[in-house]
């Protein structure tokens, strides 16, 4: 009895490294533009700068009032600046003050 010998096939061997490439390419794709990739993680630094812009202008604008907070306790409280302020807020004068009118600015 003879034996026969098959002949082997020639894309058999190239099958591995064609899965290999294909893994590959799967997470090379989501890397790139996944939820987690490199794109998302450009709009996130891009949504952070633009989010640290906000929150330093409120901290600007919070240390603002706070000094103008401060200003209004009781311990440091100028009775003159008290007066200017009320009667600015008011417009009010007292008849023995003299007013000086400005002209309006011009734009």
């Amino acid at each position: 009895m003879a034996t026969r010998q098959k002949k082997q096939s020639k894309l058999k061997p190239l099958a591995l490294p064609f899965g290999c490439l294909l893994v590959l390419a799967y997470f090379s794709y989501h890397a790139v533009e996944g939820n987690f990739g490199l794109e998302a993680l450009a709009k996130l630094q891009e949504r952070q700068a633009s989010l640290q812009g906000e929150l330093d202008d409120l901290l600007q604008a919070r240390q603002k009032l706070e000094r103008r907070v401060a200003l209004m306790r009781p311990e440091s409280l100028d009775p003159d600046m008290i007066d200017e302020r009320a009667r600015q807020a008011l417009d009010l004068a007292y008849p023995t003050d003299i007013v000086v009118y400005e002209a309006p600015q011009k734009r």
